[in-house]
């Protein structure tokens, strides 16, 4: 594959991820957010295991054991931007998930006593003062939906930080289906407490759930990983930058969402704070933030985003 082919198919992969935004929106009228997620991976899952079942037979204790300790950051991660973006609109709740880029060097500051560079720290202010610019209304609070969402982006980072950790000591595609598993089960668990799971659900309900499960989670994956090896760190952090720009697209064309001039400021702040924390010291992931599966073992930089 040459690189623009591999260019052309990443950013098509972040206009997927992008275009989940809205479609879980639209399902969580008929489905409960736990349910969702648990529904979801639960066909991620199904379809990974069997994509690469020679692999997945082979799967260490150590291995389901790292993934299911990264899969409860996961599964933190989306659970809270499903239940987020009930009450916020998708535009919003892409670019506060993009912040978990740069929220990765404040926690290796607190955990890892790894201060961050120049570059990171001029991203952190650009992106905390679009965060305000975005969600802080007059009385300077923030609404709840962003609230879950920025948690979220907590989440995500840690799960960012996780993967670091322990790849290099496994196979990626085991870890990979070891944490979407456990996504699966603790939404599943968590939605027999709070809610009420039924199968019988409508029609676009179960599309949501296969595309954002199958395509958006599970075949993209098998995409990332085959994909990423044919351009560089740099372009693909670039190209899945695009993610919440996508977000804001869809949510406008398909949602008829809008955003004000205040709240544009915001958004641009934030995506210019993941751009230099990405790209301004020369290190660049190679997976996406927001959404979706881990990068593989071989490809995490000192920086990993999450897909």
């Amino acid at each position: 594959m040459k690189r623009w082919q591999a260019d052309l198919t990443l950013g098509g992969v972040a206009l997927i991820w992008g275009s989940t935004f809205v479609v879980v929106q639209n399902a969580l009228d008929d489905v409960g957010p736990l349910t969702f997620v648990g529904f979801r991976f639960t066909f991620a899952t199904l379809v990974l295991a069997a994509l690469f079942a020679p692999r997945v037979r082979h799967m260490t204790r150590r291995e389901a054991l790292s993934g299911a300790l990264i899969g409860v950051w996961l599964a933190g991660g989306y659970i809270f931007q499903t239940i987020g973006l009930q009450s916020t609109t998708t535009a919003k709740a892409g670019f506060i998930t993009g912040l978990s880029v740069v929220i990765v060097p404040l926690l290796a500051t607190v955990l890892l006593r790894r201060p961050p560079g120049r570059a990171p720290t001029v991203g952190i202010l650009a992106a905390t003062v679009g965060l305000a610019f975005l969600s802080l209304d007059r009385n300077l609070r923030m609404q709840s939906g962003d609230l879950w969402v920025l948690a979220c982006a907590v989440m995500f980072a840690l799960h960012i930080v996780s993967v670091a950790h322990f790849s290099p000591q496994s196979d990626a595609v085991r870890l990979t289906v070891a944490q979407i598993g456990t996504v699966a089960v603790l939404a599943l668990l968590g939605s027999q407490v709070f809610e009420t799971p039924r199968l019988t659900l409508p029609l676009a309900a179960w599309a949501a759930i296969g595309f954002t499960g199958v395509v958006a989670t599970a075949l993209v994956f098998t995409l990332q990983v085959y994909v990423q090896r044919f351009t560089t760190p740099t372009h693909t952090a670039l190209l899945f930058s695009l993610e919440p720009v996508f977000a804001a697209f869809f949510g406008w064309w398909w949602a008829n969402e809008t955003l004000g001039p205040r709240e544009l400021l915001g958004c641009g702040l934030i995506l210019a704070g993941m751009l230099v924390a990405e790209l301004g010291d020369g290190h660049a992931p190679a997976a996406d933030s927001q959404k979706r599966v881990p990068a593989p073992a071989s490809e995490v930089s000192q920086t990993p985003e999450l897909l």
